[in-house]
């Protein structure tokens, strides 16, 4: 049954909605929120940016998912965007950037500069500000049995969302799929840094039992030692995946490995840093390979047969371009295939 108003067969309308799907968020079974923060960015802004532009690009996506057919008849619906967050995050913008400079400059010396102080001070109380507007948007959906999922922003919006899931899971694994796995402390001195992320849900959201790190190439030594150091995180490095595939091992059975190690109710938090460029060529961070485009398809399709539920997702990290809008739209379709596989975890009634 489809609404008589909504062509899933034509480019859909330029309404503000993820997908051009005008649907009250109350009736669908996942509900989109929006982060459009980057704040505490270290090397390229501009992701703050990106929920508008995914929503631009997103109209031109079809709808037939092979993988999971007609699982977005379930509901794809768009909560309305905070727009106060960008301003937030533009309006601190010159503080983080003092920060990062006198921080890069002074080193330790600068704990007893009273600029610094200030300046650190403000931008991390806007990003408590934001960590709690993302946690309190994200349990108002998830208290309704949505599955919530996030369009950032940088890595750093994340927390708010798992924090929001803890309360409604007892045991939740997190997969992130990244080129870096974000487990500094304070990071530049930002308590809740887009690199300090896996490194606060881990100490502040207990009912995480396990969390799989999936194509990451580069790690500080304090991160590396954390990382092995603690039962509760698994690696999958790009390092040990382009080995065990030059030898002859194959992309299926490393997922095999992968999803043996995450319990029933994951969270897929995916920083698309941790993709090909030819994913999103403009991004926080460039880092050279990654996760192919198909291979994190073929991943999330393998979790859902594993009888897993994918509860809640995150994308980050894209920073659209303003010169080739055409790149965005492969993030959209990326998104999409995230809302089908997670649709198709779960039992909800066809709705559309």
């Amino acid at each position: 049954m489809f609404n008589k108003e909504f062509d899933p067969n034509t480019i859909t309308p330029d309404n503000g909605n993820y997908f051009g799907v005008a649907l009250d968020p109350e009736k669908a079974a996942l509900v989109l929120i929006s982060a459009p923060w980057d704040l505490t960015a270290s090397l390229r802004t501009g992701s703050s940016y990106a929920p508008d532009a995914v929503i631009e690009a997103s109209r031109y996506v079809d709808f037939y998912e092979p993988l999971a057919p007609n699982t977005w008849r379930k509901g794809i619906a768009t909560a309305p965007i905070d727009y106060s967050i960008q301003d937030l995050s533009h309006r601190l913008r010159s503080d983080a950037e003092g920060v990062i400079k006198m921080h890069d400059e002074l080193g330790m010396s600068v704990l007893d500069n009273l600029m610094y102080e200030r300046r650190l001070r403000r931008v991390n109380e806007g990003s408590v500000e934001v960590n709690d507007n993302i946690f309190k948007q994200a349990s108002y959906w998830l208290e309704r049995d949505k599955i919530v999922g996030l369009v950032g922003g940088d890595q750093s919006v994340s927390y708010g969302m798992v924090r929001a899931l803890g309360y409604k899971y007892e045991k939740l694994g997190v997969l992130h799929i990244d080129s870096k796995c974000d487990m500094h402390e304070a990071y530049q001195g930002f308590d809740f840094s887009h690199a300090s992320t896996m490194y606060n849900i881990l100490r502040d959201v207990p009912q995480v039992e396990k969390l799989v790190a999936v194509g990451v190439q580069e790690f500080s030594p304090i991160e590396w030692e954390r990382a092995v150091s603690d039962k509760r995180v698994s690696l999958f490095t790009a390092q040990d995946i382009w080995s065990r595939q030059f030898e002859g091992d194959t992309w299926a059975n490393i997922v095999n490995g992968i999803i043996d190690e995450l319990p029933n109710d994951v969270y897929l938090s995916l920083d698309i840093d941790g993709l090909e460029n030819e994913c999103s060529p403009n991004r926080g961070h460039l880092t050279a390979g990654g996760l192919g485009f198909h291979q994190v398809v073929f991943l999330m399709e393998r979790i859902v047969a594993s009888g897993r539920r994918i509860v809640g997702f995150d994308i980050t990290e894209v920073v659209p371009s303003m010169e080739n809008k055409a790149e965005i739209r492969i993030v959209a379709r990326l998104l999409f295939k995230m809302c089908s596989m997670a649709l198709k975890s779960v039992d909800s009634p066809m709705i559309m």
